[in-house]
């Protein structure tokens, strides 16, 4: 096997426009990957935690509402990794918020990215992870979404695209040129489906950065890149409920992000240290989602206590909003009226009750359609939001 820190992926090649494509070699090479000792141990570790992981999501009651929840917190952080500057609770509004016009702008590419991961999921239950499975996905990312140019959803690009810069000839980065790109994509493929000796980590590590060497769209590869991970470590029997979204770690480290994937698709790769990179997040979030979980079973548990001082009608009803509200923590009268087929009156009243149990408080201070949030459902997930509420108490 070759030497990981010594390994060639791919090399610089002329095109006749003036610039050069960076074109990948086999994938993966011939010779295979030498995993070393220290990447081991990380593998170890993430995995250990991600075993953990998906032992306490398989006995969280309700899982598909908080499912949700994830997945909204990945959209919005993989779509500010691209620039959009709509927030985690922008993206959460995002369905009670009624008229378009009252959206933060940027809060429609989240949407769709949550559109696109929730048919993704979906679609994998009958369609393995293939590059037909990849297009759908970008088709639902994209399709009537703000681009930087004409993504041509669901197709795979057919003209040059580059990283960074104004043309090719200044670019950081330039991807393999159409005609070969589709050898690259071919192998990749054949490279999820192959079984091999690579620790499952591991090889969804270097799917990602493949992907993104790749770059096979002429836009949305970021975001459908990053979908891949979830779907991926899903695909592999890792996690039964797919709650693993790497995007707030490469948000955090945005800057070392991008520069380890640089150094992935060089001349002389940096495998290794990408690898590093990846398995310290897998932990990081992998961790970070297990305290997730503990804390939602006991504000569950604490919540649904709280019912035992209500008659059982109400009761009843009630637990019924707050499950649906561990899927939509924020909501006014509009939602509770959906949700029940009560009046707007009887609405108003349920959200007084839960206001009363200490459950929802009230969202801003609009004089007319007023918005509530289930604070501390909702803090568990947002660290900014949490620190905010701290100050005020």
């Amino acid at each position: 096997m070759n030497n990981i820190n010594t390994l060639q992926i791919g090399r610089y090649i002329e095109q006749k426009e003036g610039y050069r494509t960076f074109t990948p070699f086999d994938f993966p090479p011939k010779s295979g990957f030498v995993i070393s000792p220290k990447l081991h141990k990380k593998h170890e570790e993430a995995i250990r935690l991600v075993g953990k992981l998906d032992g306490i999501t398989r006995l969280l009651p309700d899982k598909n509402f908080f499912l949700l929840m994830f997945i909204k917190k990945d959209a919005a952080y993989s779509s500010q990794i691209e620039g959009t500057k709509a927030t985690f609770q922008d993206a959460v509004a995002a369905p009670v918020t009624e008229e378009k016009s009252q959206r933060h702008p940027d809060v429609d590419d989240i949407v769709h990215y949550v559109d696109a991961v929730n048919y993704g999921i979906e679609r994998t239950k009958t369609l393995p992870i293939s590059l037909r499975l990849i297009r759908e996905i970008h088709l639902r990312l994209m399709t009537k979404a703000r681009s930087t140019q004409h993504a041509y959803p669901g197709e795979f690009r057919r003209s040059q695209n580059w990283i960074g810069g104004k043309t090719p000839t200044d670019a950081s980065f330039v991807p393999p040129a159409p005609l070969d790109m589709q050898k690259s994509l071919d192998n990749l493929e054949k490279f999820v489906h192959t079984t091999d000796e690579y620790p499952s980590l591991v090889k969804t590590g270097l799917i990602h950065a493949q992907f993104e060497t790749i770059h096979p769209f002429t836009d949305g590869n970021g975001r459908t890149g990053r979908m891949l991970i979830a779907m991926y470590i899903h695909h592999a029997g890792l996690l039964e409920l797919p709650v693993l979204y790497l995007s707030s770690y490469f948000k955090r480290y945005q800057k070392l992000y991008y520069q380890k994937l640089q150094d992935y698709h060089d001349e002389n790769a940096q495998v290794d240290a990408w690898l590093e990179f990846f398995l310290e997040g897998v932990a990081e979030i992998a961790n970070s989602s297990i305290e997730t979980c503990a804390k939602i079973t006991v504000l569950r548990d604490s919540d649904f206590a709280k019912m035992q001082k209500l008659g059982k009608k109400s009761a009843e009803s009630t637990l019924e909003i707050i499950r649906k509200l561990f899927g939509q923590p924020i909501v006014g009268v509009a939602e509770i009226m959906k949700w029940t087929s009560f009046s707007p009156q009887g609405a108003y009243n349920v959200i007084k009750r839960l206001e009363n149990l200490k459950i929802l408080e009230p969202l801003g201070d609009a004089v007319y359609g007023q918005k509530y949030i289930y604070a501390d459902y909702y803090e568990i997930f947002d660290d900014a939001f949490r620190e905010a509420r701290a100050k005020k108490k």
